[in-house]
């Protein structure tokens, strides 16, 4: 029998904050619901924009999800684990990141109601894991098949990508250049299609309008040449790319040179532009006619180079010098032994262009190039910045879709199915997972349903004319979110890569999964008294200052 008058022994440190049970269970999903209700009016095409504004002033205007998570700065646990879903889906397919978020969020809404209803935890985790199985099975039926000759989808997702964002006005001119990228960087293999997004570069500059982004088969570089006598452009290159210092090099070890008189002094220096002169020579006698180095070029050097008639720029960066390798088929040497003719990389023409305020250097008209580069223009920095995250949002889509080669129609017509049949799947079970399996159901209507409330629609007449249209056998039936209808989202070309719905479903189906089987937070002061080390949680009902 415990001893009414014993004393409470605390085993954690003075400061700690812990909530345990049903508290820890509300905080979490609150806290969870409260980033997906940040992100959920920026879903769809009727979309709003979100303006965030960071310690230092800078602006960021934008409605893409992780974007906003990013800027944001969210200090709660279990609200960084909603924007790591978000970053996930952003690293795994590059778009459907708020879908994610906000399917997450209702997740834990629905299992919130079912938790006050005694449904224990493991059982809506196990309820939700097979919904979320039944899910992908669904998605993947629907699925239509898509081929890398089919431009006129491919160009559809890429428009669908971009509908919404800040380069919506642009999209059609956008969508063709997107394609074109995604294509030639495209590499088949036994029929599997794999996009290294990696080699498109996309380079942002200030100035003329969105219409005036271009796509360069080629590299652009943010560099100019080294000297202002060599030629401001060059055709018929043959690219060298030197991955070592054109320039005396200093001994690796200590040593000292002692001269006595001005002779041996000038016998220094004639022999130290003997060697830099034998440098540019192998240069020269390679054949090459621009030179791209990713260290320093030497004052010397560069004078020898430019009466030579050679272009060079120096300080490239070790990505831009894989991206000229594969767009040019030049290989990057570290000797200049090793720089023969065949090491020489090929493109049109090599030119200096003045872009804003800025040279550049652009190497264009590459052979079948495996590298390309997007030149983004806009009116403003806020402008680029948004075009440029529009057009990273649809090279991932097409990307994912030919690596994937399944495609689904959008305007919330999957989720509306996946729903559908979700619901006759719960009737397939007994026991209290078939609760989970319904409220799972239900969750995903919030696509739909959301997309109706941007554009200002009665979300209960549009889910029920939805549900009545799919219950017709209308598998494409989406939301035209501009006259209130339902369309039939595949034949209006609104059509999405597979992989965004199966990513969404997976990672927000896992978040949910791991914050509802947490019972307890404890937030550990890290020995301080004064718990300054505290990571900032919330006010937390029950908590308790430390363990009994």
């Amino acid at each position: 029998m415990t001893n009414p008058n014993m004393q409470p022994i605390f085993i954690l440190p003075e400061g700690t904050q812990r909530t345990s049970g049903k508290n820890a269970q509300k905080v979490n999903i609150s806290a969870a619901k409260a980033v997906a209700e940040t992100v959920r009016t920026t879903l769809g095409p009727k979309g709003m924009d979100k303006m965030i504004v960071d310690s230092l002033g800078d602006v960021t205007i934008t409605n893409d999800g992780v974007t906003i998570l990013e800027e944001m700065s969210i200090e709660h646990p279990s609200a960084k684990m909603i924007v790591e879903v978000a970053k996930t889906q952003e690293d795994e397919v590059g778009d459907g990141t708020t879908t994610a978020v906000i399917l997450a969020g209702e997740l834990l809404k629905n299992a919130e109601g079912l938790l006050e209803q005694d449904v224990h935890p493991t059982v809506l985790a196990r309820g939700y894991r097979l919904a979320s199985y039944k899910a992908q099975e669904i998605l993947n039926e629907v699925a239509e098949k898509l081929t890398i000759k089919d431009d006129k989808t491919l160009r559809q997702i890429a428009e669908t990508a971009m509908t919404g964002k800040g380069a919506e006005a642009s999209k059609e001119i956008l969508a063709d250049i997107v394609v074109k990228a995604v294509k030639s960087v495209a590499e088949i293999n036994d029929k599997e299609i794999t996009v290294d997004k990696d080699n498109i570069k996309i380079e942002k500059k200030v100035g003329g309008s969105v219409e005036d982004t271009e796509l360069v088969q080629g590299v652009i570089l943010d560099k100019e040449r080294v000297h202002s006598a060599m030629p401001r452009k060059i055709d018929e290159v043959k690219i060298a790319l030197i991955d070592s210092a054109l320039e005396v090099k200093s001994t690796e070890t200590e040593a000292k040179i002692q001269i006595n008189n001005p002779t041996q002094m000038q016998a220094f220096i004639d022999q130290e532009e003997k060697m830099i002169k034998d440098m540019t020579t192998k240069i020269v006698n390679s054949g090459a006619n621009v030179v791209f180095c990713q260290k320093g070029i030497d004052d010397l050097a560069q004078h020898f180079l430019a009466k030579e008639g050679v272009y060079a720029a120096r300080r490239i960066s070790k990505s831009d010098m894989t991206k000229l390798s594969r767009a040019t088929g030049a290989r990057i040497v570290t000797s200049l032994e090793d720089l023969k003719e065949d090491n020489l990389g090929e493109a049109g023409f090599v030119e200096e262009i003045k872009v804003g305020d800025e040279e550049m250097t652009f190497v264009k008209e590459c052979k079948n190039p495996k590298a390309v580069t997007l030149l983004v223009r806009g009116g403003t920095e806020h402008v680029v910045d948004e075009v440029d995250r529009a057009i990273t949002d649809a090279v991932g889509d097409v990307a994912a879709s030919l690596a994937n080669g399944l495609v689904v129609g959008g305007a919330g017509a999957p989720e509306v199915e996946v729903a559908k049949g979700l619901k006759k799947f719960a009737n397939t079970l007994s026991g209290r997972e078939q609760l989970a399996v319904e409220a799972f159901a239900l969750a995903v209507e919030i696509i739909p349903r959301t997309l109706a409330e941007n554009a200002g629609l009665d979300p209960i007449d549009v889910m029920t004319e939805l549900k009545s249209a799919h219950d017709k056998k209308q598998k494409w039936a989406g939301i035209d979110v501009f006259t209130g209808k339902v369309k039939d989202s595949w034949r209006a070309g609104v059509i999405e890569p597979l992989k965004i719905k199966t990513q969404a479903v997976s990672s927000a189906s896992e978040v949910a999964i791991m914050i509802l089987r947490i019972d307890d937070v404890i937030s550990g002061s890290g020995g301080s008294k004064g718990g300054d080390d505290m990571p900032p949680m919330p006010p937390m009902g029950g908590g308790m200052p430390g363990m009994m």
